[in-house]
């Protein structure tokens, strides 16, 4: 399985366990928002830059405890050029957010 992440890069994810990076990704509609310490990719007009893993079902089941409790964020079945993959898109309220108009987590700071 596969999972598309726009937080992180190929340097701060190598704590994951069982995760081999596939490759950078662009996910048409959709804008990225700082929610302070971490992003979120919401329907929109925009691209959202990230990159695509392979991870196992222990790594995926973690990565659910963490973005889906409290229904924060919902899981969405993507395609790139590796294949499907999962994105978790936010689910609550953008308002009061900054736009990371650019799409790209990293660039965050120049919002």
């Amino acid at each position: 399985m596969f999972t598309a992440v726009y937080d992180a890069n190929k340097a701060t994810a190598t704590g994951w366990t069982n995760a081999q990076w596939l490759g950078a990704h662009s996910v048409d509609d959709y804008q990225l928002y700082s929610l302070g310490h971490y992003p979120g990719a919401v329907p929109g007009e925009g691209t959202v830059h990230g990159e695509v893993y392979r991870i196992d079902a222990s790594t995926l089941a973690e990565l659910d405890a963490l973005r889906t409790k409290g229904g924060e964020y919902a899981r969405h079945l993507i395609q790139t050029p590796y294949g499907s993959a999962w994105m978790y898109v936010y689910q609550r309220s953008v308002e009061g957010c900054t736009l990371i108009a650019n799409g790209n987590w990293l660039d965050r700071d120049q919002y």
